[in-house]
């Protein structure tokens, strides 16, 4: 659906049902350069089993207008205004990679109405090689291919990828591609620079799922397992096999994780 947000166009997946802010809300929160798209499975889902669905698309990503926001402090205050907006009063949040970090800021500033926030293939501090950050602003099609290389596992090259005529790989690349010039660039330095991932933390009251992959590269499960123990209520759960793009590679499991924590914690 689009709708309006202090005088800007946003567009928001409702996993095909109508969205009603007097369900309970989840909001998915994309990545750097992706859109509402890579929540598409989980999306659904949630859904059509009594959720309120927003899969937002970021401010100069997908489907929403331009420019795109600078920094995760803006981003995370944008999904504030924007389930403001909607009249949404209590919201569930999952983000991945640097959506997990807005989701983070976003829970962070919303406080009691942040019910549960589940954080995918994060990590903090979430740094960025130069050699990447210098790729996206100079050479981005170099910068795509350094991002599906680090973001798939292996064995997702060879056939038996889990989704039948899938091409994990090949998904990816296009995901980045169809993304607006220089968004890449903005997003990787808004991750690289982000410094208030602790505080925000701290600032987290409602229970926290760190939802990690064992052969990620790009945000190491090492780090999640670390950032883990920065909240007062966290659990972590480790999707063996996959890389950076969980929802890509291990879609049933990413599911199951998020139906776990969202069904049955009692943060709902």
């Amino acid at each position: 659906m689009e709708f309006d947000c202090k005088g800007r166009t946003v567009f928001a997946y409702t996993g095909g049902r109508r969205f009603d802010p007097g369900l309970p809300t989840l909001v998915f929160i994309h990545g750097g350069a992706n859109d509402h798209s890579v929540w598409a499975l989980q999306s659904r889902y949630f859904a059509h089993h009594g959720f309120g669905v927003l899969a937002v698309d970021l401010p100069g990503h997908g489907r929403t207008p331009g420019p795109a926001l600078p920094t995760v402090e803006e981003l995370g205050q944008w999904i504030v205004e924007v389930v403001d907006t909607l009249g949404v009063g209590g919201c569930a949040l999952a983000g991945h990679s640097m959506g997990s970090l807005v989701a983070m800021e976003a829970a962070a500033r919303l406080g009691a109405r942040a019910r549960q926030l589940a954080l995918v293939g994060s990590t903090f501090p979430m740094r960025v090689s130069a050699e990447l950050l210098e790729a996206a602003r100079d050479n981005e099609p170099l910068a795509h291919r350094m991002i599906v290389g680090w973001s798939v596992s292996s064995y997702a090259q060879y056939p038996g990828n889990p989704g039948p005529g899938a091409w994990v790989r090949g998904g990816n690349l296009r995901l980045l591609q169809r993304q607006r010039p220089g968004v890449l660039h903005t997003d990787f330095n808004a991750c690289n620079a982000y410094s208030r991932g602790l505080e925000c933390a701290a600032a987290v009251s409602c229970p926290v799922l760190l939802l990690l992959a064992t052969t990620d590269v790009m945000t190491p499960v090492r780090g999640g397992r670390a950032f883990a123990r920065s909240f007062r209520d966290a659990r972590v759960v480790e999707i063996p096999g996959s890389g950076h793009a969980l929802m890509a590679e291990a879609p049933d499991a990413v599911l199951d994780g998020l139906r776990d924590f969202f069904v049955a914690s009692p943060g709902r």
